[in-house]
């Protein structure tokens, strides 16, 4: 398989998107998508795709599952934006708004790391930039996260040209593998 890099993470050419294995596209079969992870490991893909949304919170648990016992073999991304703090697993209706602030931050990466059964992630990024919580307090929490070793690099999703320099400014390149990716 082809590698790519973004900024400084390499990943597998074709990357795996996870969110249909268990939200959106009627009902999932979690054996068979656990088989599909696996497998596409055997394949050369290693970049897997989720998002504490997705279910909502059941997808990065059934990834979690897939990867166990071989972690280290995949590069895994996850996403945060909207509160989940009265979510119920598999109910799209119990979401809360999103949510950009420090405090959320923190809160969603100790949960997805929980779901996913690890101690770490390769790539975090905000699902949507929040507009009312400045950028530089969203960025400079997950830079935080960079620097206590939760998180390897940092994202954003849907994030304009200004809000990319302003995300750059709180988190320029101290380091190769920290620099804030656009996705």
């Amino acid at each position: 398989m082809e590698k790519r890099t973004l900024r400084s993470l390499e990943v597998s050419a074709l990357g795996l998107g996870c969110m249909g294995m268990s939200a959106f596209y009627g009902s999932a079969d979690e054996d068979e998508a656990i088989a599909t992870i696996q497998r596409a490991l055997e394949l050369g893909t290693n970049f897997l795709d989720t998002a504490q949304l997705y279910g909502p919170l059941t997808n990065e648990i059934l990834v979690g599952r897939a990867i166990k016992g071989h972690r280290d073999e995949y590069v895994i991304a996850t996403k945060f934006a909207r509160r989940m703090d009265n979510a119920t697993p598999g109910d799209m209706s119990t979401l809360g708004p999103l949510d950009g602030s420090a405090e959320h931050v923190r809160t969603s990466i100790e949960g997805s790391l929980q779901r996913l059964g690890t101690d770490y992630v390769d790539l975090y990024y905000q699902h949507r930039v929040d507009p009312n919580v400045p950028i530089e307090e969203t960025v400079g929490a997950m830079a935080e996260l960079v620097q206590e070793g939760k998180i390897r690099h940092i994202g954003l999703s849907e994030a304009s040209a200004d809000t990319l320099r302003r995300a750059e400014a709180v988190h320029p390149d101290h380091r190769a593998a920290d620099r804030v990716l656009n996705l």
